[in-house]
């Protein structure tokens, strides 16, 4: 009766409105920006509204990857990404994305559009049930609304529709003034404290207090991969260059926004000291005491010469150390950096420093490999609209980038001048050259005796770039990886990708605790 007495109010002869341009402009009015997706029935009015009203369409080639580039807006900007998806198998497809942003606490609003309202429980086309949850309020995370089909191009009197405001920032939440003057004490008290800062730091924008904090009491500090920059990583109290021994030996640890989970080793011993000090800094009530309890909660250089050593090897085929050094050396200071793999982002995070926050995307706490180019293409198309000029480079091994190394395509079609660099070892974590690889085939078919590690020996990964129209590099020495880096990062015009083969079996220098070099991902 309502939605009859509503389409009849309707009928005055009035401007009309659809239901896609309400919903495109309630995301202009909430400050969205960035929508990405696959369109299809019954979203693709809702894109083509959006694009009318100035937001930016960015269509992808499969919803996990728009996914995890809308959720990578969220986290740059601060403001939620919009990722636009059919329901069905488009949703489930999103939500990989929405399970890595929920996570690494990353707004994001997934928008889907399903059966008619009169066909629910009908078995419609690709009907399936959703939930709703606040996107960036509390704790980020994703939000997912299910717009029916009908509603898409439903018209409406343009006068009866009431836009809500745009919501204000979220609200700020103060500690109590009794548990930070604990924490001061139990600080002041320490004779080895240590700060790690978190990617939840990085996203608060809490760069200038924490920096104030390091510089003034002279504190040794730990950045998490995404943590890289709050405080730049060539700062004097920096200590990931002894990152294992800062952790065993610290007493106090003052955790700004950082999850004790498998990143920084649960928190527990043998990596510890069994009677370290926590003092834990976190927007989410749920998370404090989270596998260890804190004494609080507030709701150098004996590897540097070996790293030197390695990175100095002029032997070929190149090392990790060898590339990551040639990279470190030409990439600009306040460039993106997306980086993903096994040996490649966990070797790569130890030797490309970051000097900026929020410039380091990786595959997160949730340990998600695919992520990488949908990242740089949301870094991209964000700087390219904020920072023009600003370089996008994004790292990956060449097991990882097989997961969505078709978005290339999404690269060059919005000619997006992104560097990518495949750090090429034949496998998923080591593999075998092409005579070993030959002779094992002699033994029998390759899914008898392959390793299931094994990737097939020097795929020519640039040509993925080249059939798009980018450049492509295939290189095999320093001076190749030299070159071909410098006249990428002098090219902004197009993207290219630099095909880089290292040894197969190269993998990381050997560590003080036998458990660092098992597998993360």
């Amino acid at each position: 009766m309502a939605e009859s007495a509503f389409a009849e109010r309707s009928d005055g002869g009035e401007e009309k409105v659809s239901g896609a341009e309400v919903i495109a402009q309630a995301l202009k009015t909430q400050d969205v920006e960035y929508v990405f997706g696959i369109v299809g029935i019954p979203v693709t009015e809702i894109a083509v509204a959006a694009q009318k009203l100035g937001i930016r369409y960015v269509g992808m080639r499969n919803e996990q990857a728009a996914c995890y580039a809308a959720s990578a807006v969220g986290y740059l900007t601060g403001r939620p990404g919009v990722c636009l998806v059919v329901s069905g198998p488009g949703l489930i497809h999103a939500l990989g994305g929405m399970a890595n942003a929920n996570v690494n606490c990353w707004p994001l609003i997934v928008i889907g559009g399903s059966s008619e309202r009169r066909q629910e429980t009908m078995g419609a086309f690709q009907e399936f049930p959703q939930a709703v949850r606040s996107s960036i309020y509390g704790r980020p995370g994703p939000c997912y609304v299910d717009i029916p089909a009908d509603f898409v191009n439903f018209q409406v009197n343009v006068n009866s529709i009431k836009y809500v405001e745009c919501c204000l920032p979220p609200p700020v939440s103060m500690a109590e003034t009794s548990a930070v003057y604990m924490a001061a004490s139990v600080l002041r008290n320490a004779k080895r404290p240590l700060l790690i800062i978190g990617k939840g730091a990085a996203y608060s924008r809490a760069e200038e207090a924490i920096r104030k904090l390091v510089g003034q009491c002279k504190l040794p500090f730990l950045p998490t991969p995404m943590g890289k920059g709050v405080v730049p990583d060539n700062h004097p109290n920096c200590v990931s260059a002894a990152r294992s021994r800062a952790l065993q030996f610290a007493d106090v640890i003052v955790l700004f926004g950082a999850r004790l989970n498998w990143i920084l080793h649960f928190g527990l011993p043998p990596r510890y000291q069994p009677d370290v000090k926590f003092i834990q800094i976190d927007i989410c009530a749920e998370e404090l005491g989270n596998n260890v309890k804190p004494a609080v909660s507030l709701l150098g250089d004996i590897n540097a010469v070996t790293k030197q050593e390695l990175a100095s090897q002029k032997s070929l085929p190149m090392n990790y150390y060898t590339v990551f050094y040639q990279v470190q050396e030409q990439l600009p200071r306040d460039c993106f950096v997306v980086s993903e793999g096994a040996n490649t982002m966990d070797i790569g995070r130890t030797v490309i420093q970051n000097y900026l926050p929020r410039h380091r995307l990786d595959a997160g706490t949730f340990g998600t490999m695919g992520v990488g180019l949908g990242f740089a293409i949301a870094a991209a198309i964000v700087a390219r609209d904020r920072n023009p000029g600003k370089r996008v480079i994004c790292v990956e091994g060449d097991s990882a980038f097989g997961f969505s190394g078709m978005e290339v395509e999404t690269i060059c079609r919005y000619n997006l001048p992104i560097v990518l660099l495949v750090v090429n070892n034949n496998g998923i974590y080591q593999g075998f050259d092409a005579d070993s690889w030959k002779e094992m085939l002699k033994f029998g078919d390759a899914t008898e005796v392959a390793p299931p590690v094994c990737l097939l020996p020097n795929s020519h990964y640039e040509q993925v770039m080249t059939a798009f129209g980018g450049k492509g590099y295939f290189v095999q020495t320093p001076e190749e990886l030299q070159k071909s880096l410098r006249e990428s990062l002098a090219d902004t015009t197009k993207p290219s990708l630099i095909n880089i083969m290292i040894e197969p079996q190269a993998t990381r220098k050997a560590q003080d605790f036998h458990w660092l070099t098992r597998s993360n991902m």
